[in-house]
């Protein structure tokens, strides 16, 4: 009797635990993601996650992104991350750090990649975000840099928003005073660029 008291304790709690455990966001990003310049909760991250609970999705976003970050930084946190969190989705949102220092395309590519299949190795889901770079980088590495995004989208099926900064970046209302970060009052049109790239994966 005491066993079978146990056994259905131990069952219950195991369904329970199931029905709290909500699908993983895992934001990998740099500045651009990681509220740079502005409050935490005004970045469109954040905005992401009061926007799932209003509209009753039940994922949970855990944003790792940090300023400054390039792909091969992103690429080596991914691992334990996503050991750690079990991510549903990974939204990458990187290169542009790599890009403004002009390093190797193939490098960026080969980075990107490699996060890709590692998210998609654990049976998650990827939106890929991508960015354009200032045009005095010369046509070609600016044409082959933003082409990177939509590449790998196509070999790999995956989500892709090729430009963040869509209808933001030449609005100088809506950028910070370094003319690279968007201010506060951009977070929610980030968010509009978003929205419709991430929603057919959080409907899977």
């Amino acid at each position: 009797m005491r066993l079978t008291i146990l056994m259905v304790l131990f069952c219950a709690g195991l369904f329970a635990g199931t029905a709290t455990a909500a699908p993983v966001i895992l934001v990998m990003g740099d500045s651009l993601s990681a509220s740079h310049g502005i409050d935490q909760q005004q970045g469109w991250v954040s905005l992401l996650a009061a926007r799932l609970q209003r509209e009753g999705f039940p994922h949970h976003v855990v944003n790792t992104s940090i300023s400054g970050e390039t792909t091969a930084g992103g690429l080596s946190r991914l691992g334990p991350a996503l050991a750690q969190h079990q991510a549903a989705i990974v939204i990458i949102e990187l290169g542009a750090n790599d890009g403004l220092r002009g390093l190797p395309l193939t490098q960026v590519r080969d980075n990107l990649q490699k996060m890709i299949t590692a998210a998609k190795s654990r049976g998650a889901s990827v939106l890929l975000i991508g960015m354009r770079l200032p045009p005095n980088y010369g046509p070609r590495y600016t044409r082959g840099f933003q082409n990177i995004y939509l590449e790998l989208a196509k070999e790999n099926s995956i989500a892709v928003l090729p430009f963040l900064l869509e209808s933001v970046s030449e609005k100088r209302e809506w950028m910070q005073a370094d003319n690279l970060h968007p201010n506060a009052a951009a977070q929610p049109r980030l968010l509009e660029n978003v929205w419709p790239a991430l929603l057919p994966l959080l409907k899977k």
